[in-house]
């Protein structure tokens, strides 16, 4: 899988690109028109009539000095914990939408291994792009690479995205929390679970000033996955839900109890297939951060950066194929749309596992929240010395209170999954980076190179892939109601 991840990302190291900020500082006596050229050491930087620049230098390869302090290894940690979240909890149900039998785990695996490795190549081909044009985030890549005018669209398309992941995060620990209570005892619903969490918990984090504090607890989302897979392994391996009859699947509603048939790998070439590979759109997404995570590189040479990105890929697809298969081999075809809801509240092992899980996302939550927020109040053109402490309070409590109503009326995350897998993710993965690859070409003119000519093609096959894609999967997303 990182070898097809690295084949993947080959062009990158093949496409000659120069630093960008060296260019971008450049001294020049006057700012030329538009196609207007420069010559600079070994190479050329085009100027648009809004300062954006392109550069173009065959002797260099690096993506620009940048002035990023983080090691290779602690981008490789941080990317890892930006792509393993909630969303892999999704991915068994995403398999179940396909098959019922074991052997359909093989052709899912496949899946997850390719599209995660398309979404490597895009996320190095975002960092690649801020070397070229000199931008600083996917909003002003877009700017610099397409205009200033359609910046919008990635824009908010980023901050619905977001609203989706807060929008699982809300489900997840409204389950969550039922479950835990009933371990105990109570019976408390989903809904008020999630109301009580969200007065006396979400809301006042959400409201604080300073969310510094709370990035330490962030990384215990990784530990908390990585024990929720030890978990998942345990009871596949130990029997305790082998059959719907017997152990701890008594203890569960029908529904919810294993069901082995006899749809296997074959079954992939089902339509319903594409619910399971617009899941991935939502899992693998993490591409708005990727410009942060190129300039946060020590010494950001392209063969450092797509290092970075190959192995931290490999390592989440490998983690999501874990987590898929042994949910999907545990509980077959009734693999709910949050795996965790499978496992029996007595079951204490899981039930571990699910306080794991919900005391990273309550903590998690807050830092997700704040960018739905500032991306709402861009988004609608507020002024920064506008945003007063009670206007942005207040525009929390809509915000949240929306979230909040709408997570009450959902119950399957595999939907939010696919769904806005099917339409965002598709496009933040896929099409926008595609888009914005072809006209910084386009400007580079006759100075582009002939692989940068050639991997504008490779880039917009899989921007018509992702529209494909969605289309059918948004029609299987929205039948599946």
């Amino acid at each position: 899988m990182k070898l097809l991840s690295s084949i993947l990302l080959l062009l990158s190291v093949t496409t000659p690109i120069a630093d960008a900020h060296r260019a971008s500082s450049s001294s020049v006596a006057s700012i030329p028109r538009r196609g207007d050229v420069r010559k600079r050491r070994g190479g050329v930087a085009f100027l648009k009539s809004n300062g954006a620049s392109w550069t173009n230098d065959a002797k260099e390869v690096r993506g620009g000095e940048g002035g990023g302090t983080a090691t290779m290894s602690s981008e490789m940690f941080n990317m890892v914990k930006a792509l393993v979240g909630v969303g892999v909890l999704g991915l068994p149900a995403g398999i179940a939408a396909f098959g019922d039998a074991p052997s359909a785990s093989i052709p899912a695996a496949i899946l997850i291994a390719t599209i995660g490795a398309i979404a490597g190549y895009n996320f190095s081909l975002l960092g690649r792009l801020c070397a070229m044009t000199g931008a600083t985030s996917y909003r002003s890549a877009w700017e610099k690479s397409v205009g200033e005018s359609t910046a919008w669209i990635p824009g908010s398309s980023c901050v619905i995205k977001t609203f989706f992941a807060i929008l699982a995060y809300s489900m997840v620990l409204g389950d969550t929390f039922s479950a835990l209570f009933k371990t105990i005892g109570m019976s408390v619903s989903r809904e008020v679970a999630m109301i009580g969490l969200t007065l006396t918990v979400i809301l006042p984090l959400c409201l604080l000033k300073n969310l510094s504090s709370l990035a330490p607890f962030s990384l215990a989302g990784i530990a908390a996955m990585l024990y929720m897979a030890v978990a998942m392994a345990i009871r596949f391996f130990d029997g305790s839900y082998a059959s719907a009859d017997s152990g701890l699947a008594m203890d569960l509603a029908e529904s919810l109890r294993p069901t082995i048939g006899t749809k296997g790998a074959s079954a992939v070439f089902s339509s319903n297939a594409f619910i399971l590979i617009c899941m991935l759109g939502t899992a693998f997404m993490a591409h708005f951060n990727a410009p942060a995570f190129y300039l946060e590189l020590e010494n950001n040479t392209l063969a450092r950066w797509n290092t970075v990105v190959a192995t931290s890929f490999t390592i989440s697809i490998l983690f999501f194929i874990g987590i898929a298969v042994m949910g999907f081999a545990t509980f077959g075809g009734a693999s709910n749309g949050f795996i965790l809801n499978n496992y029996s509240t007595k079951d204490t092992l899981m039930g571990i596992s699910r306080a794991a899980v919900a005391f990273a996302l309550i903590f998690t939550y807050p830092l997700v929240f704040v960018g739905l927020r500032d991306g709402l109040l861009e988004l609608l053109k507020v002024p920064k010395e506008e945003r007063t402490d009670v206007k942005v309070n207040n525009f929390s409590y809509i915000i949240l209170g929306l979230v909040t109503a709408v997570a009450m009326k959902m119950t399957d995350i595999s939907f939010i999954m696919s769904f806005g897998g099917a339409t965002l993710g598709n496009a933040l993965i896929y099409v926008y980076p595609a888009i914005m690859l072809k006209s910084t070409v386009k400007n580079l003119g006759d100075d582009a190179t002939t692989a940068q000519k050639l991997e504008v093609y490779l880039a917009m096959a899989f921007a018509a892939l992702g529209i494909g894609m969605g289309c059918i999967g948004t029609k299987q997303a929205i039948g599946s109601l």
